[in-house]
């Protein structure tokens, strides 16, 4: 009854991940700094009941590092005060990935949990809290019965706050799970706010009447990694004073573990969710002119005193719309299927024992290459990171190579594949080799897309396109090396952490990729180009081109052809281009045999220029180099701009990974190269970030009328 104190149920629930591919002083510091003595902190506290999750990322790495932490989790299990939740074991966004994989990863984690816990986990955690309808099926049948996901869930099924005090069921085909609504108001509060005010909040709750249930989940990372959270939960003792609180009003507040309340308490009713993710996220997910209109409507509420009652009408986008304002993102999700399409195929062959571990390991692999981290990008550095988009690639390229080793002979081979790799309605190419896979796209400038080479499992052409994000704005509006004293939620923080980013705002009107075709004004300079604040002459670089594909005894033969124009003064004149691509069966090396047809009745003088973009930095900047070879060889780091006359011979060299990436050209070229970076959000603030090196050999070349002028390049890729 209302006005009579109830003793609230406490879920409180914490998450705990590292990306596939971050950097192992990552992972100590995290552990430092946040899981161990946010575990030694709770440990002191045995009445105060947690529920526990861990990505398999996270606890492979303490396994093998601090496998100390895996007893005390036990201990602690054992004693009853942990309840541990699986979940995809390699953190994947669930909904995009096959029912298979959801299955195979949930397992993975749980039989984990099963044999280091002693305990059979029967919670699940999901990633990012991404929600779609379907989600019931695939989960219930790997054995979960509950979930957390963000109380705007509800919230957009129509449902008000004091509705959301317990769980709810929801079902697909009869499959049904129970959902626990993660208070945002929680969110914001712990370890944000005195711990007063926490316990403020629970007693007013405990006023509303009924058996209420409050639900937090959020990430451990708060408790020690996101800035300022260290010093204010440990060293100035906000979680010593939030469990001792918990303990002193326990008359108040009972912390429960989630099967406790399925058991004790029947669901406040059905309910069938929208896709969803926390907000945030939603908001993330929008192209960045959206992303700035929604964040203008959503100020215009609260300045008008609209925001609180009807925020839940006001959404922002989907999770899959990530996948559409980021091609890269698309192209590893894309990549992520076609090896397992491969994996499928030979599942389903009569395998020996020894090529069914082998499978096993290949799967592990594929499952690695679904981490979530590296396909979106918020205010978490994500999809801007080059060494978590790295690790993806890296991952899956090793699955293919080892599925190779099932299925092929070591050497003189190669595979044709025409299909809609990345699912746009177009046809795209894949020739696959013992050494490399080749992707091309013809109807987008007849351009190299990937390039991946085997043995070393990485995607040379990795990089990232340089485009307007809704919080670019707000670089005008942020002071460099504010350090505030209050701390705050990562979401309510925005800091620049160096000056000048400003002047790297520089859009790409056209994907970063290789051998894209480029018509230039004479007086074009490397930093107008290098800008993208120049004159394209040409309707070559991203429009489609003809493709005819022939296999040979020796290799394939790709003949790429676009009869385009260019405008020569006030004249738009009729130009062919053609690109004839030479994949041998071995090696890691192909020739690309450029000619050009000047179609118009007189002879005409242009820049022509080939784009690369390559991406190759695992030794950092000390050990990489952009390298030039003719009559003025010069070698400068990748980040460096470069400008050489009569080269023959460019590119990259990384000492670290012992790899060689080298363009020859038998027609002397002005060679251009220079970084791309770009200007992202991570939760420390705005930074710069490199992506890639252009390397962009151009010639000034007379076509006579009718006749083809030739350009020679080999790409040669070779271990140091």
């Amino acid at each position: 009854m209302p006005g009579q104190e109830s003793r609230v149920k406490f879920l409180f629930a914490v998450h705990s991940h590292q990306p596939v591919g971050n950097f192992d002083f990552v992972f100590r510091e995290a552990y430092d700094s946040c899981y161990l003595p946010f575990l030694e902190c709770l440990t002191k506290h045995p009445t105060v009941k947690a529920n526990l999750h861990y990505s398999g990322v996270l606890l492979e790495w303490m396994k093998e590092n601090r496998p100390e932490y895996l007893k005390m989790l036990r201990q602690m299990v054992e004693s009853g005060q942990l309840e541990i939740l699986t979940g995809g074991f390699y953190e994947p966004i669930l909904p995009i990935i096959p029912d298979g994989d959801k299955l195979g990863q949930i397992q993975m984690l749980t039989e984990f949990i099963r044999e280091e816990f002693g305990y059979k986990p029967v919670g699940l955690w999901l990633a990012e809290r991404v929600w779609e309808p379907h989600l019931p099926k695939p989960l219930s049948s790997a054995g979960v019965k509950y979930l957390i996901v963000d109380d705007a869930h509800f919230k957009y099924s129509g449902l008000e706050e004091e509705e959301l005090h317990g769980y709810y069921l929801t079902e697909e085909e009869g499959y049904t799970l129970a959902l626990f609504p993660s208070s945002k108001k929680l969110r914001y509060l712990i370890p944000f706010r005195p711990v007063g005010e926490f316990i403020k909040f629970m007693r007013e709750l405990s006023q509303a009447g009924g058996q209420p249930v409050i639900t937090y989940g959020d990430d451990g990372e708060k408790f020690g990694v996101w800035p300022g959270t260290h010093k204010h939960c440990h060293e100035e003792g906000w979680l010593e004073e939030f469990f001792s609180a918990l303990e002193e009003n326990s008359g108040l507040i009972e912390t429960v573990h989630a099967s406790e309340v399925i058991r004790s308490l029947p669901p406040l009713g059905r309910i069938y969710l929208p896709t969803a993710s926390y907000s945030e996220m939603m908001q993330w997910a929008l192209p960045g002119e959206s992303y700035i209109k929604f964040e203008d409507f959503e100020k215009r509420l609260k300045e008008e005193e609209l925001f609180e009652p009807y925020h839940i009408f006001v959404r922002g986008g989907f999770w899959r719309n990530f996948l559409a304002k980021y091609p890269e993102s698309n192209n590893m999700h894309k990549k992520m299927l076609w090896v397992g399409e491969k994996i499928n195929r030979i599942q389903k062959e009569q395998l020996s024992s020894e090529e069914k571990e082998l499978l096993a390991k290949i799967e592990r692999e594929k499952y690695r290459g679904q981490c979530n981290c590296a396909y979106w990008h918020g205010v978490f550095g994500g999809l801007y990171l080059p060494h978590l988009r790295g690790a993806i690639y890296k991952h899956l390229i090793n699955a293919e190579r080892l599925t190779d080793r099932l299925r092929r002979e070591k050497n003189g081979w190669v595979d044709v594949h025409r299909f809609d790799f990345d699912r746009d309605g177009t046809e795209d190419l894949i020739v696959e080799t013992p050494k490399l896979n080749v992707y091309l796209k013809p109807d987008k400038g007849g351009t190299l897309f990937e390039l991946d080479y085997k043995p070393k499992g990485i995607n040379l052409l990795d990089t990232l396109t340089r485009r307007e994000e809704g919080y670019h704005r707000q670089l005008s509006e942020s002071v460099a090396g504010e350090n505030p004293e209050t701390v705050e939620s990562i979401h309510d923080r925005l800091e620049v952490k160096e000056s000048g980013l400003e002047q790297l705002l520089f859009y790409d009107w056209y994907d970063r990729k290789s051998l894209i075709d480029h018509f230039l004004r004479k007086e074009t300079t490397l930093e107008s180009f290098s800008r993208c604040q120049y004159e394209e002459k040409g309707d070559f670089v991203n429009q489609p081109y003809q493709l005819e594909v022939k296999e040979q005894t020796e290799g394939t033969r790709i003949h790429l052809r676009r009869d385009g124009h260019i405008w020569v003064g006030s004249n738009w004149i009729a130009l062919t281009v053609e690109k004839v691509l030479s994949v041998p069966k071995e090696g890691a090396e192909f020739e690309v045999l450029y000619r050009l047809w000047n179609r118009h009745s007189a002879k005409i003088e242009v820049l022509f220029g080939v784009e690369f973009n390559i991406s190759m930095l695992e030794g950092g900047f000390d050990n990489c180099r952009v390298f030039a070879k003719g009559e003025h060889p010069t070698e400068v780091k990748l980040n460096s701009t470069l400008e050489v006359p009569d080269a023959t011979s460019f590119g990259i060299r990384d000492k670290s990974m012992g790899l060689e990436v080298a363009v020859e050209t038998d027609t002397p070229a002005t060679l251009w190269s220079f970084p791309i970076e770009t200007v992202s959000l991570s939760e420390s603030g705005l930074e710069k970030n490199y992506q890639s090196t252009v390397i962009f050999p151009n010639w000034h070349l007379e076509l006579p009328p009718g006749e083809p002028v030739e350009v020679r390049l080999v790409k040669r890729i070779s271990e140091l």
